[in-house]
């Protein structure tokens, strides 16, 4: 019994990484799911954890308190470069709204409570029930998993405020906004193109209302070419899943040193 209550440290060190990784991840950060069921799961992959990793004997003191800090960032930072490499997806129908002139018909995202664009959200609800079909959610626990190999919860040195870290959170928000430029520049060239073909008639015939033309033809051809481009979007979908993948394995190995 002493010897269990010994390694209860280590497992509360293990409840704040997973749990500050729950709030921030996609899926399991959301709104609409009740706060009991991530407090649930957090202690359940908790103790799963626990009995596959050798736990280290840690005492409740001064530093313990630091390390309990420590594991807040480590599993805050996780899941925050998920969500930043995953929010692209909004971005690019950000962009894909302004040019169709939805930019004024912003929602409500009822997972994060604040506004998004129209067809932003609708992207984005296909990328989450993609990313669920193909088990990304359990590639992201896996993930967590993995950074108690990397990044040790006995150790309290942590890689923040060196060069490397820096590089790779701009490298990170460049990625970003570049994947979102190109999921959305068929559709953002194509409705530029029109509005090019709009300004020549509208200059060769005065008397046509293009204001009152233009806007349907916009959203006609806008969704055509959804149509005909959906099926590059869930590559560059997929593209975006492989990233977050890649930039969470990448930010445990600048962390941990």
């Amino acid at each position: 019994m002493n010897e269990l209550l010994s390694y209860f440290p280590a497992f509360l060190l293990i409840l704040v990484r997973i749990a500050s990784f729950l709030v921030t991840v996609p899926v399991f950060s959301y709104r609409n799911i009740p706060t009991s069921h991530k407090i649930g799961l957090s202690v359940l992959l908790s103790f799963t954890l626990v009995t596959t990793i050798e736990l280290p004997v840690i005492k409740i003191d001064d530093e313990f308190i630091l390390l309990v800090l420590k594991e807040s960032i480590v599993g805050l930072s996780l899941g925050l470069i998920a969500y930043i490499a995953i929010m692209c997806i909004q971005i690019a129908g950000g962009l894909i709204d302004f040019q169709m002139g939805f930019a004024m018909a912003n929602v409500i995202d009822p997972q994060t409570g604040g506004q998004s664009p129209l067809f932003g959200q609708y992207l984005y609800i296909l990328s989450l029930l993609f990313l669920l079909s193909i088990d990304g959610h359990h590639l992201l626990i896996q993930g967590i998993y993995h950074s108690y190999q990397i990044i040790k919860i006995d150790d309290l040195s942590l890689s923040m405020g060196q060069e490397p870290f820096v590089q790779f959170i701009v490298k990170t928000f460049a990625t970003m906004f570049l994947t979102a430029v190109q999921m959305s520049l068929p559709i953002v060239g194509s409705i530029f193109l029109v509005d090019l073909a709009l300004g020549i008639m509208a200059r060769t015939v005065p008397q046509l209302n293009i204001f009152v033309v233009g806007f349907p033809i916009k959203i006609i051809i806008s969704f055509v070419l959804l149509i005909v481009v959906m099926g590059s979007m869930f590559m560059v979908i997929q593209r975006i899943f492989e990233q977050i993948l890649y930039a969470m394995r990448t930010l445990m190995n600048i962390l941990g040193g």
